[in-house]
């Protein structure tokens, strides 16, 4: 029995292993993303942001997560991969805080 599920735990491995290798990690880019993202939805709720305002902070964010695609494609994110990319958000993060404070609204 301990012979079973010692075997079905090696299996799994195996197979996971491989999966979880195909998308380098990158989870402070992602945290990073996601918290954009809704910095961006909360903005337009709250009537901080227009709508073409939200429309340009989106359109921006998937810029990112495009160029963050074309960096994983070789199966690694470098170091400095990782640098442009949180300086894109440091960008990103910046223009979020302009069009959330500057007079216009909705």
């Amino acid at each position: 029995m301990l012979g079973r599920i010692v075997t079905v735990a090696i299996l799994t491995l195996m197979v996971s292993v491989p999966v979880l290798a195909d998308e380098p990690a990158s989870p402070g880019i992602n945290k990073r993303e996601h918290r954009q993202k809704e910095r961006i939805k909360e903005g337009v709720q709250s009537g901080q942001l227009t709508k073409k305002e939200a429309r340009h902070l989106r359109r921006e964010q998937k810029r990112i997560k495009a160029k963050e695609a074309a960096m994983k494609s070789d199966g690694t994110l470098t170091k400095g991969e990782r640098k442009e990319l949180q300086q894109d958000l440091n960008e990103a993060s910046e223009h979020i805080a302009e069009q959330k404070h500057d007079a216009q609204t909705r």
